[in-house]
């Protein structure tokens, strides 16, 4: 079927699949690195305690069959490997059924983690990856000319991210009305960059052109997604473009890079082989296509509804689900503060000592840090802790029980642990308002914040306010 190929795009998937495969290998990286921590069977979530309250159909997922940390460390890393192979070429060099066979291995492992992985794994960038590489998958390799329906399939899915996010700033948040969100965004994102204090004291005329430019970007650009080239190019150019800003402005774990990828398969560039596949590849395409429409259904419902959801997946393969992103913007950055002391007894005079974050603002005079595309999954909820003391319960109480019991697992996930030798007596945690100091302090001081106390957030706590921990949970 000459129709089916798209020979013109061959550009556009390479670096498509190379960031793909690039993110996956973050992924599993930072699985792999932080997951004893949060989801071990000693971790904050346990796996084991998840698996046994929910069925297959729930959260279906490699580890119904076995779960052990050797396996997740296993899956992880194997992940790791595979996604480097991917990303150094090794789909190229293979038969096109086994560079299909490898991606979407890839998925199915990262699938595993992220149906186990609860709160840590609740995020929009979590199901945007698993989408956009099972796309990937049907995309082929070197030996095929990338298939039409496949391509437009990416586009539907960039649609959905871009026009998502517009749609639920229009309906969530007055600021993004009166074009005065960005005011506040800059400083009270959950992990903001080293350039974001920069961008919060732009002009705010210079705000106003940025939030009215963002409207432009994700509620017109993407419906030229669908037109003719090159206003479909030029619509996939302004995308990457804001994207690009956003990368300077904060850290949104790889949600931009993706949808920089996503942009990229877009862009039409001469050459590349016009070999439509076998009709064995045909058929699985058409067929992959005809199932994507049809779990679309809800995701486009949801686009347009009044009670429209974000970050939401339809079904629990995570293979049509909906996006968006800040549909309400915090005027105010409220921080949480953990701090620990040796004293035996809690008084006045208590010497009380921070434990550093590596991204969470903690230390004032510490210019925040770019970490993203990796993400740092504590020190992200450790906003959404501050926002709301019921979203973290689940977690926060056995974080605490593991730095009184000096968890080893727990403390490579921060930065600073002012008790390399022992174990506190007693944590606490400060709930404090943050603030980016002015360019005079800045230059006087060399403080890139200010904080004022708002209250206690946890009272002093000991190892022996918890009762006996089963299989890890300290509540």
């Amino acid at each position: 079927m000459e129709w089916f190929a798209a020979p013109e795009y061959w550009w556009g998937r390479l670096v498509f699949q190379r960031l793909v495969a690039a993110v996956y290998l973050l992924a599993f990286l930072a699985a792999a690195r932080q997951f004893r921590a949060l989801l071990g069977e000693h971790g904050m979530l346990p796996v084991p305690r998840f698996l046994a309250r929910t069925d297959r159909w729930q959260a279906p997922t490699l580890f119904r069959v076995h779960y052990s940390d050797r396996a997740f460390a296993g899956t992880a890393w194997g992940g790791a490997l595979l996604a480097a192979c991917l990303l150094a070429g090794a789909g190229e060099l293979v038969p096109l059924w086994a560079a299909m066979l490898c991606w979407s291995l890839l998925w199915l492992l990262y699938l595993s983690i992220v149906n186990v992985g609860q709160t840590w794994y609740s995020f929009g960038w979590e199901t945007l990856l698993l989408e956009s590489g099972l796309l990937a998958a049907f995309l082929g390799n070197g030996e095929v000319a990338p298939p039409v329906t496949v391509l437009w399939l990416l586009r539907w899915l960039l649609f959905r991210v871009e026009f998502g996010a517009g749609m639920i700033k229009l309906r969530g948040d007055r600021c993004w009305r009166d074009l005065t969100c960005l005011r506040y965004h800059h400083e009270t994102q959950p992990m903001p960059g080293p350039l974001s204090w920069f961008f919060h004291h732009l002009p705010d005329r210079l705000h106003r052109v940025e939030t009215a430019a963002n409207h432009v970007v994700q509620l017109v650009a993407p419906v030229g997604l669908f037109l003719p080239q090159p206003v479909a190019g030029a619509c996939a150019v302004l995308i990457v473009v804001t994207q690009l800003w956003l990368v300077l402005s904060g850290n949104f774990a790889w949600l931009n890079w993706l949808t920089i990828a996503l942009a990229c398969s877009v862009l039409p560039v001469a050459g590349g082989t016009s070999t439509p596949g076998p009709p064995w590849y045909e058929g699985l395409v058409l067929a992959f296509t005809l199932l994507v429409l049809m779990l679309s259904y809800r995701p486009a419902r949801n686009l347009f509804s009044h009670r429209q959801v974000m970050n939401r997946s339809f079904d629990r393969l995570h293979l049509v689900n909906a996006y968006g992103a800040f549909g309400a913007v915090n005027r105010l950055r409220l921080e949480l503060v953990v701090q620990g002391t040796s004293d035996r007894r809690v008084s006045g005079r208590s010497v009380w000592q921070e434990y550093g974050f590596h991204g969470k603002p903690g230390e004032l005079h510490r210019m925040p840090r770019q970490f993203a595309p990796y993400h740092l999954r504590l020190d992200w909820l450790m906003w959404f802790a501050g926002i709301s003391p019921a979203y973290a319960r689940p977690w926060f109480r056995p974080f605490v029980h593991r730095l009184l019991s000096g968890d080893r697992d727990t403390l490579r996930l921060l930065r600073r642990n002012p008790f390399p030798d022992a174990p506190p007596e007693y944590v606490r945690a400060l709930l404090y308002r943050y603030r980016f100091t002015d360019w005079r302090t800045l230059r006087t001081t060399g403080a890139w914040w200010e904080r004022t106390l708002v209250r206690e957030y946890l009272p002093p706590v000991r190892l022996s306010d918890f009762r006996p921990a089963v299989r890890g949970d300290p509540r």
